[in-house]
């Protein structure tokens, strides 16, 4: 074990502070990982502030971690010194379960080592990405390609992924028209990537102000949601509707929205049930749906097609002794679109 520099909440009320952190020793399988940037996702601080569930602190958050392997262990094939690497949601799975073997590590049916606020496989507690170092098997760590700066691409171990994987399995591209409600960390990658894809890309916002945004990022059309008028204008439009927002939403009113086999998939993830009334359902064959990230095959894929698009996440580099402000600034929605840590500042 050792220990490195990291930014850690002492409890579901307290400020983040500066503290260290334990790290296991490389062992064969591990990867060592000097961090350059860490992204901030709004589901950090819903799990240090214990709304998902209660924590073991202290508890440094962060799983969209991008950074340089600076140690392998002696059986380690996948990475070598001086790889630029990445680190998404989880670190470890079973490998052993029928989703597992098939590439789709994140529903691992014994569940996944989410990268921080998880009991690892020797029964420590997970700490991630706030930090200066981490230590993770060979396997879940992805490549980040030379096209991508470690800054932009932090946030697509997280924000990018989670959109990507429900956008291909769901079949956007040409030909496809996509809605993306919201436009915040998520929804703006879900722009980008729809429109790379080839998708027809409308963004469903509550009101107008990121409209100029919301183009620029690549989408073909903007609604506010507020204007009543939107779901009867758009009734029966899209085959696909990736809903971003972790909070309320009428989710009839938006299925109403779909074409016949049309698909509204959360990514989001509120508190609160989101009631559907079966005939939402019924009438138009529709689908309602959830997606969670995607397994490192994927995740590697993803990071592939963004490099070859040009595509990073729009982001705020912030020195580490602003993580408690950039919290307060995500909850109140006051981000375009992504804050980023610079980790040589913890």
């Amino acid at each position: 074990m050792f220990t490195v520099n990291a930014y850690a909440a002492p409890s579901a009320t307290g400020e983040l502070v500066p503290t260290t952190i334990e790290r296991r020793a490389v062992g064969p399988h591990d990867v060592l990982i000097e961090i350059k940037y860490a992204g901030i996702c709004h589901s950090d601080i819903h799990t240090v502030r214990g709304d998902w569930g209660p924590q073991s602190y202290p508890l440094a958050p962060g799983h969209e971690i991008a950074g340089i392997v600076t140690e392998v262990g002696s059986a380690v094939t996948r990475h070598a010194i001086g790889d630029r690497v990445g680190v998404g949601c989880m670190v470890n799975s079973c490998g052993e379960c029928a989703n597992c073997q098939a590439g789709e590590e994140q529903y691992c049916l014994a569940g996944n080592t989410g990268t921080y606020g998880a009991v690892d496989r020797d029964g420590t507690i997970t700490q991630g990405g706030y930090s200066t170092h981490v230590v993770v098997t060979e396997n879940f760590v992805v490549r980040i390609p030379e096209g991508l700066g470690l800054d932009v691409a932090a946030p697509l171990l997280c924000a990018g992924i989670t959109t990507y994987s429900p956008l291909r399995h769901w079949g956007a591209g040409p030909g496809k028209k996509v809605a993306v409600v919201g436009l915040g960390g998520l929804g703006h990658m879900a722009v980008k990537i729809a429109h790379a894809m080839g998708a027809e890309v409308t963004v469903l916002s509550q009101s107008l102000k990121k409209q100029e945004d919301g183009l620029r990022l690549g989408a073909d059309h903007y609604y506010a949601t507020s204007d009543e008028n939107t779901f009867t204008d758009l009734a029966g439009s899209f085959d696909l509707i990736i809903n971003t927002v972790s909070a309320f939403i009428d989710i009839n009113a938006f299925l109403q929205l779909l074409r016949l086999d049309g698909a509204l998939v959360n990514v989001g993830a509120p508190a609160e049930p989101l009631p559907v009334q079966v005939f939402s359902l019924i009438l138009g064959r529709r689908s309602f749906a959830g997606s969670a990230i995607g397994g490192i095959r994927e995740t590697q894929e993803m990071l592939d097609f963004c490099a070859e698009h040009g595509i990073g996440a729009e982001i705020d580099v912030i020195p580490a002794s602003k993580i408690n402000e950039a919290y307060e600034r995500v909850l109140a929605s006051d981000v375009r679109y992504r804050f980023v840590i610079d980790a040589a500042t913890i």
